[in-house]
């Protein structure tokens, strides 16, 4: 059953937004002159289904838009419908891929402002909006049509139909008319209230008020007459009725301040600014209606968070990216005003580009569900076929001899074996209608049903409930919850899915120098940190904050010494960054884009390095108490390919630029001098990773004037470029990042969820495979592992695969299968003893893999070598492969995200299933997003098992919308996970119960309500097998057409429903300390092939039973007083009544 994704745009316009505080978060601010923002396309999102503030899209079938496409064009030619919208990539792919794909270049949008007559000759779409299906005269005739694309309606109109005919009907139609027209009207009643809501949906938003500046003048305007190039205004609490380019704001900097609830979920505020150009005009009205901006922009597209376009103003041209644009279904916060020139209006905005169809998720039970109806067609077709040559027989022997007192009809020649052959002809169809309830015509119904009720009962688990954040689990999809019962691979993110993601600095390295260990004066040791150590005191700083945690008073005296490297270190994390600052109560406050930010810049607060303000030229430090302002020039954004971002200041006419970014790439952009400080600093990076802290490089470079200026005016030439400009950007970055000096390394601690290890431990004992999929470096991959217990000392070994060409990845493999099939052979006393450690390729100790750096928890037992189990092979008999099964030992690899590239290229993509399918558990470090999709593509298409991805943030979305199952994780990087995903989460312990309880709930109450559906079913259908052989295969029923109309509406649904909704097998409490409970989900063992065929028999079985043994009791027989009892309705009624004793007793006591 197919489900559209409908979006509802639902506003009061009486009722005004509430005027609550909202805490500022991900607010950006650059300068005129700043980049494109470049993000993922994934975090695309396609809208969800929500009850309030939302628009619902309609989707038609592709097969009705082909039909009706002639009608639409001459009856709904003047009517503005809503066209559908094409949907984001089923299969991710790459950032620039996507955006070819979505944006073609050579389809530009222009749009001038406050100039009708021109844009008008481009016939945009203006900004009513039309959502709604139906009219009263097209409803029927459409809702109809799209039900019966459906291939079981389809089946029983054609049922009906033949009913119709009185030849070879021996029911009347409303044996089959009546459970038809009850679910044609079912659904028809639930599609009409959907589409009157759309109705009024519609008509409420486009009868909504908007002001714009006509001729200097604010006139009212219904939002459906806005039009592209309209230049309107915005008032605080105010939904923004069109996609805009804001102009000018009430508030400082031209800054405004929005929530995008509706579009991505976050309830938090984001920043938007506009050009200095523009900001100046206020709010005079004549200037704004006499602005003739002209804007070259992308066409339409369903990007979010992505915008490309150039301003141009009197022959100067300005970039335009995401910061500059508001989106329909926003809304004003904490800004009194602000104006916009509209740039995509009704169809053609952001919000309605993302209402377009999802992909439809299948389990399963619903691809074996279609087999078997199929397969019961055919015996259905197989039982007609036997009736109908056996209905010839009979004529031909028997039934010519009853013409006299019982003629054929006139339609079949009197000729004996010509009007036996057409009487079985017309028999065969008369079958298919009186043994049409083998095919079961409510099964889809009740599977809807089911699902319906077990979503309210995941919603409605107090158990998976999280206090703190008042987050309840939710079931976002109602077709996949027995899925959950048969999930064999989990990947996961980690950042934010294992760990809490709330941040906190723990450690640096400076100079060479590292910082942040407790050192014990007496023994030399270093000592662990607790919460009841004493804290250093941070009071000699103003605005230091009492919840700052640091230790290690070595840095804080450097600090006050004022060591040059040391200022040097916290000067560049106080302006290397997009945080926002904002003044709350007199106190100082930060919203940043991401946790890490916050954090950083919070440490170089409390140690005297304090972020002020910024302005779209300028930063404001204080260092030590003295104000430094820095002209701001440019700022290089981050994104997930670069792994980096830098911003170019100027002060004292020293121009300088400051990075920072992940390990690897800075380090690959370092000068090619002072290598004894590079190697301490990696030394401590390793350290820090090791420790599983979450590391960062800091570097910095002294420009020259006139490089820069010779830069400058390319970067500006790339970024107002509208063909490759993400190209062009990057390659201009790389020229200037480059030649670097390294500064130092922060380090800041995740910790870990609550319950994450036990979570882990009981989920590997249900027989699920868990793959972790990080951005993070490799040692900090592992130490995760080692903390949530994905990586135990129980491993025989930890593999490697960190080489950077293809061939030495093949050559890892192999030697890595050639490992694992060693120890599998010849299976020594203690597994736990075994070890084959392997690093570049090279068989070694442990010592190995992750170097002397490795904590002690981390290292295996002593190792023995490979050479010495070749050696002991050759006196010793290998094992049997049954032994060998029954034995195997446990190992865990890990895999660069540079070797992952070949990895999963076609032609070594079947070695590397050969080697991790072997291994308990499995590591991805340094993966891209576009990874973690092709990662569980991979799965699912050499294993064919039923994938879950879990993740938090936007990078996760592909990999949630390529499983199977997607849950997401309501935490701190937004909403976007949660949108795109089918299960939403509060935290990742709750997953256990998800899966091991609901799921495995869910999945054998499916499994246990179609065996008894199926059974019911073939019991009651055969009946009239049986009694063919006794009415001479003349196609009557056995019992009466009422009954057979209401036998699965009523007499037997709601038993077997409710075995589908409420039956358990063990308690939630013991589906928990027995995870391997959960193991027959994989092997479908509750509901297979062959559990079909035994409910079938089991039917049959009963249907035997239930007819001949009253058949038996009641032929020739009589009662005491001499009249017989062997009456077709005595016989009728008892079978009916004792079929549907049966079934119950089956139900309540199988």
């Amino acid at each position: 059953m197919d489900y559209e994704l409908e979006v509802f745009e639902v506003y009061d316009e009486n009722e005004q937004p509430t005027n609550r505080k909202h805490t500022r978060k991900k607010c950006k601010q650059k300068t005129e002159k700043s980049v494109l923002h470049s993000e993922h396309p994934n975090n695309a999102i396609d809208r969800p289904s929500h009850a309030s503030g939302l628009y619902r899209e309609g989707r038609t079938s592709n097969i009705r838009d082909s039909i009706f496409s002639v009608f639409s064009k001459l009856f709904w030619r003047n009517r503005r419908y809503r066209t559908s919208v094409p949907d984001q990539a089923d299969f991710p792919h790459s950032s620039k891929d996507f955006r070819r794909g979505c944006m073609p270049c050579d389809n530009q949008r222009r749009i001038r402002a406050n100039d009708k007559q021109y844009n008008t000759q481009f016939r945009y779409a203006n900004n009513y909006i039309k959502t709604s299906k139906y009219s009263i005269l097209t409803f029927f005739p459409l809702n109809l049509f799209e039900q019966f694309q459906r291939l079981a309606n389809f089946y029983f109109l054609c049922l009906l139909v033949l009913q119709l005919i009185p030849a070879i009907s021996s029911l009347t139609p409303v044996t089959t008319a009546l459970p038809l027209i009850g679910v044609l009207g079912l659904t028809a009643i639930k599609d009409a209230y959907d589409d009157i809501q759309r109705h009024l949906s519609d008509s409420h938003v486009n009868n909504r008020k908007s002001r714009v500046v006509r001729k200097g003048k604010l006139v009212q305007e219904r939002w459906s007459n806005v039009q592209v190039g309209d230049v309107i205004r915005m008032d605080n609490n105010q939904f923004v009725a069109a996609d805009i380019l804001l102009l000018t704001s009430s508030e400082p900097n031209g800054l405004c301040y929005i929530e995008t609830s509706e579009l991505d979920g976050e309830t938090n505020l984001k920043c938007r600014q506009c050009l200095v150009e523009t900001a100046v005009m206020g709010e005079d009205n004549d200037l704004l209606g006499g602005f003739d901006g002209e804007v070259v922009c992308e066409p339409p597209n369903n990007l979010l968070n992505k915008f490309e376009g150039v301003l141009t103003i009197k022959n100067k041209q300005y970039s335009l990216d995401n910061d500059k644009i508001i989106l329909r279904g926003c809304v004003l916060r904490n800004t009194n005003w602000c104006y916009g020139v509209v740039i995509f209006a009704g169809k053609d905005t952001k919000l309605m580009q993302n209402s377009g169809k999802t992909k439809f998720k299948r389990t399963s039970i619903d691809r074996l569900l279609n087999f078997l109806i199929i397969g019961i067609v055919f015996f259905l077709l197989s039982m007609c076929l036997f009736c109908m040559v056996a209905c010839g027989i009979w004529e031909s022997l028997v039934g010519q001899y009853f013409q006299e007192y019982l003629p054929w009809d006139k339609l079949v020649p009197s000729e004996p074996l010509g009007g036996a052959t057409i009487i079985a002809l017309l028999v065969f169809f008369s079958y298919a209608i009186v043994l049409n309830t083998v095919v079961p015509i409510s099964l889809y119904v009740s599977v809807e049903v089911i699902r319906f009720v077990q979503s309210f009962l995941i919603n409605w688990d107090e158990q998976m409930y999280h206090k703190n954040s008042g987050t309840h689990a939710k079931a976002r999809t109602t077709t996949l919850n027995e899925e959950l019962g048969q999930i064999e691979y989990i990947f996961s993110d980690k950042t934010g899915t294992l760990t809490q993601n709330i941040m906190t600095f723990n450690k640096c390295s400076i100079g060479g120098k590292s910082y942040g260990d407790i050192i014990d004066s007496r023994t030399g040791e270093i000592i662990e940190v607790t919460d009841d150590m004493e804290n250093l005191d941070f009071s000699f700083n103003p605005d230091y904050e009492p919840d700052f945690k640091f230790y290690d008073k070595k840095l804080l005296e450097v600090v006050k010494n004022k060591n040059e490297d040391v200022f040097a270190f916290f000067r560049l994390l106080a302006l290397c960054h997009t945080v926002m600052s904002e003044v709350v109560d007199g106190k100082l406050e930060y919203q940043a884009q991401s946790p890490d930010e916050e954090a950083l810049v919070s440490a170089a607060r409390n140690f005297g390095f304090v972020f002020r303000e910024r302005t779209p030229n300028s930063i404001t430090i204080e260092v030590m108490g003295t104000k430094e302002v820095y002209e701001l020039l440019c700022i290089l954004d981050f994104n997930n390919v670069r792994k980096r971002m830098s911003v170019i200041l100027r002060r004292n006419g020293q121009l300088r630029l400051y990075c920072k970014g992940a390990d690897n790439v800075i380090y690959e952009r370092l000068k090619k001098d002072n290598d004894s400080m590079k190697q301490s600093t990696q030394e401590h990076l390793n350290k820090f990773a090791g420790e599983g802290l979450r590391t960062l490089c800091l570097a910095s470079r002294d420009l020259d004037e006139d490089f820069f200026n010779n830069w400058k005016l390319r970067h500006q030439q790339a970024a107002i470029a509208m063909e490759g400009r993400d190209e062009q950007l990057d390659a201009i970055y790389e020229e200037i990042e480059r030649n670097m000096v390294l500064v130092g390394v922060t380090a800041i601690e995740d910790k870990l969820q609550d319950d994450v290890p036990r979570t882990i431990s009981n989920l590997l004992l249900a027989g699920i495979k868990i793959w972790v999929l990080t951005g993070d470096k490799q040692e900090t991959a592992l130490n995760i592992g080692y903390s949530c217990q994905l990586l135990t000392d129980d491993l025989v070994d930890i593999f490697i695969v960190d080489a950077s060409t293809y061939d030495e990845v093949q050559q890892q493999l192999n030697k890595f299968k050639e490992s694992i099939k060693i120890v599998n052979t010849f299976h020594p006393c203690s597994p736990s003893g075994i070890q084959i450690g392997t690093t570049n390729g090279r068989l070694e100790s442990t010592q190995g893999l992750t170097g002397d750096s490795t904590p002690p928890h981390m290292k295996n037992p002593p190792a023995v070598s490979v050479v010495t189990f070749s050696t002991q092979l050759e006196y010793h008999e290998p094992l049997s492969s049954t032994q060998v099964e029954d034995t195997q030992a446990d190992f865990a690899i890990l895999v660069n995200g540079q070797s992952l590239v070949h990895c999963l290229h076609p032609q070594m993509e079947r070695l590397f299933i050969d080697v991790v399918m072997k291994c308990k558990s499995v590591i991805c470090c340094r993966v891209t997003p576009l990874q973690k999709a092709l990662v569980v593509e991979l799965i699912k298409k050499t294993k064919h098992a039923v994938t879950l991805a879990i993740g938090d943030g936007a990078n996760d979305v592909s990999m949630i919308k390529a499983a199977h199952i997607g849950v997401g994780i309501s935490g701190q990087e937004g909403m976007q996970a949660v949108l795109a995903s089918d299960y939403s989460i509060a935290q990742f312990k709750y997953l256990e119960r998800l899966l091991l309880v609901h799921g495995r709930w869910s999945y054998y109450r499916m499994c246990s309500f179609l065996r008894y559906f199926f059974n019911k079913n073939f019991a009651f259908t055969l009946c009239h097998l049986w009694y063919a052989f006794f009415c001479g295969f003349s196609a009557q029923t056995v019992f009466d057409p009422m009954y057979i109309s209401v036998y699965n509406l009523f007499y037997t649904s709601l038993p077997v429903l409710a075995v589908g909704i409420f039956d358990q097998d063990v308690n939630d409490k013991n589906s928990i300390i027995y995870p391997q409970l959960y193991r027959p989900g994989h092997l479908n063992l509750f509901f297979n092939k062959m559990e079909f065929f035994w409910s079938a028999l089991q039917g049959c079985y009963v249907s035997i039973v239930l007819f001949f043994i009253p058949f038996g009791t009641y032929y020739d027989a009589v009662s005491p007083n001499g009249q017989g009892l062997s009456d077709y309705m005595l016989f009728c009624s008892v079978t009916a009544a004792i079929l549907v004793i049966v079934n119950t007793a089956q139900v309540s006591f199988g």
